[in-house]
């Protein structure tokens, strides 16, 4: 094995300009209780593009906070959450028969550098990820996975998929019950909805008009259109859960389309951070908030499970080479896809 590879690094917050393909870097070094994964493919997230803009910061102009865990990046990153490889080194204390396991990582780091951490860490933000050659990662969030599945097919699951599958989880759905998705045509959303069928439940989705026949074929019982009004379109109090990646001005309409005692979990807000509450609506109608973003023990493993029993499939809309992955982080932007748009890294 050389000492160097080749990867993407992100220089500093801004544009795409602040990516950098390079191949002068040095592939990493591992701590007691790490592996080394040669990384197949690597999928394209939000956190991406919003670690690099610093959107995570809450004061313009100031981005000690800019990070995933609410801290300063370091730079120069290696980026990329959603990683399948296959494991060619381990440091000590892992079993050297882990080489040559095929894995996807879990992007939900509790445990680095040989140590457990205090706040949990998100693969790609707070330490390197997959967009390069080679990654590391404590073993116990590399997760071996058998499948027919290819590379990128793999790398199209991690993030979206454990993400939606915490959602679910810690909303409580049961088989039978009504759940509201927006965003459905993204990747965590079109995860949602195959989870969701898996489970049982009845989906609404939101998409776009172009989008709700896949949404239809992916699960969804009924579509709406993205802007209709849903307290017209799907009736006051008739959903048990949202699950919300969206957020915005309409916010307030995923509340009243709950039920009495409803849940609703969120992980994203794309449409806009900040909404209006009343908060009589939160206590008149017994409703439980779920913020969603460290994923609860043994999500992962289950994700893993579903996958290698195909109860859910991957949903690719594109895919790049990594040196092109400013075109793959324009195409995700322009939100024209259904499902991942995967980096080829192999």
């Amino acid at each position: 094995m050389t000492e160097t590879m080749s990867g993407i690094v992100l220089t500093g917050h801004g544009g795409p300009e602040m990516l950098e393909f390079r191949t002068d870097l040095a592939i990493p070094e591992l701590a007691p209780g790490d592996v080394l994964i040669k990384v197949g493919a690597a999928g394209v997230n939000n956190t991406d593009i919003n670690t690099r803009l610093a959107w995570y910061s809450k004061d313009d102009g100031d981005a000690s906070d800019a990070s995933w865990s609410g801290e300063a990046l370091i730079f120069p990153r290696i980026q990329g959450a959603d990683v399948c490889g296959e494991i060619v080194d381990v440091a000590g204390g892992v079993d050297r028969n882990r080489i040559g396991e095929r894995v996807l990582v879990e992007p939900c780091i509790r445990q680095a550098n040989g140590q457990v951490l205090a706040n949990p860490w998100y693969f790609g933000s707070e330490c390197d990820g997959g967009f390069a050659e080679y990654a590391r990662v404590a073993s116990c969030h590399a997760h071996a996975i058998k499948s027919d599945l290819g590379d990128v097919e793999l790398a199209s699951f991690p993030c979206s998929y454990s993400t939606a599958e915490n959602m679910i989880a810690r909303s409580g759905v049961r088989s039978g019950e009504a759940v509201l998705v927006t965003g459905a045509s993204g990747g965590v959303g079109s995860a949602a909805v195959q989870l969701l069928r898996a489970r049982g439940a009845i989906v609404t989705a939101i998409t776009t008009p172009a989008k709700s026949e896949r949404l239809l074929e992916l699960g969804a019982a009924r579509v709406v259109h993205r802007g209709d009004n849903l307290v017209k379109a799907l009736g006051a109090q008739s959903h048990d859960v949202v699950i919300d990646l969206v957020a915005g001005d309409a916010w307030p309409e995923l509340l009243e389309v709950l039920r009495p005692g409803g849940r609703y979990a969120v992980s994203g807000a794309i449409g806009g951070p900040l909404v209006q509450l009343d908060i009589r609506t939160l206590y008149l109608k017994d409703l439980s908030f779920f913020g969603c973003t460290v994923l609860d023990p043994g999500v992962f493993a289950s994700l893993i499970r579903q996958i290698e029993t195909g109860k859910i499939a991957p949903l690719v809309a594109e895919t790049y080479p990594l040196p092109d992955i400013d075109r793959a982080q324009e195409a995700f932007v322009s939100k024209q896809h259904i499902g991942k748009i995967v980096l080829r890294v192999a």
